[in-house]
């Protein structure tokens, strides 16, 4: 085939999500703040990702969502994307599914708890992804808020012995690829998974400007 005729892989963002269902959605949060404060800020950042992330034309937009039987509930979500579920397993095992079984192209991995995340930082991302093999957003807490892997030649081994829910699960993760892939941090973002975390976003919420993340 000719190089004109070739076609590029696509690019693949899975945003990784609990179904919005009271009882399901930030327990952790919600044991700090009250479940249905918890349940409101979700639903709200939820939303509002997936109007943020909807970019047809820079990749492909996927929602994994546990439990698995609300993959099938496609008017809850009321957006046009790719609904499946996460399946068994710890995150490790839920993160690996997305990167083992979706079409050629690079993937990118992002949680569904980040008011800050925006498409410039999936943008990064993937233009991180053109010259490494890996690229992690960190987060504040240790952990990291997005994982992306270029998939090619192959996948690698991937989230053993990660310490999930630790200040340690970007330095494990990290340490069990080891030298051999080049990876890349991009900018740091905080999730909100409890009311310390909901503070800070709610006291820098009201610091910002007033503006519309791209």
């Amino acid at each position: 085939m000719s190089r004109k005729g070739k076609r590029r892989p696509e690019r693949h963002l899975v945003i990784m999500a609990k179904a919005p269902h009271l009882g399901l959605a930030k327990r952790r949060l919600g044991a700090d703040i009250g479940a249905f404060a918890a349940l409101s800020f979700y639903r709200a950042t939820l939303a509002r990702l997936l109007r943020r992330l909807a970019s047809p034309r820079r990749w492909r937009l996927w929602l994994y969502v546990t439990p698995d039987r609300w993959a099938r509930a496609r008017g809850l979500f009321r957006h046009s994307l790719e609904l499946r579920p996460q399946g068994r397993g710890d995150l490790g095992a839920r993160m690996r599914r997305p990167l083992a079984e979706l079409p050629r192209g690079p993937v990118v991995i992002v949680g569904s708890d980040i008011p800050e995340l925006a498409s410039t930082h999936v943008a990064s991302a993937f233009a991180a992804l053109g010259g490494h093999d890996l690229v992690f957003g960190p987060a504040l807490d240790g952990g990291y808020w997005l994982v992306g892997v270029r998939r090619r030649p192959h996948l690698p081994r991937l989230f053993h012995g990660v310490r999930w829910s630790s200040p340690e699960a970007l330095s494990d993760t990290l340490r069990a690829l080891g030298p051999r892939y080049r990876v890349k941090l991009v900018a740091m973002l905080e999730d909100v998974d409890d009311g310390e975390s909901y503070r800070r976003w709610r006291a820098k919420r009201k610091r910002a400007p007033r503006v519309i993340p791209g």
